[in-house]
């Protein structure tokens, strides 16, 4: 079992769970909404590279 990214709660991440990777609808909206108002952010620019596996 998996834990939630938001509250840390164990959660399943099966295709059971339609808010995985999260543990709820409440937890899956509190992490859009962080998004949203660009509290998270991404560090640096996507390169083409990061999408190639090793």
């Amino acid at each position: 079992m998996n834990k939630c990214p938001r509250c840390d709660k164990p959660c399943v991440t099966s295709k059971e769970n339609q808010h995985r990777p999260f543990c709820s609808e409440k937890c899956k909206l509190i992490d859009f909404g962080s998004w949203a108002n660009e509290e998270n952010i991404i560090s640096r620019p996507v390169n083409s590279e990061d999408f190639y596996e090793d």
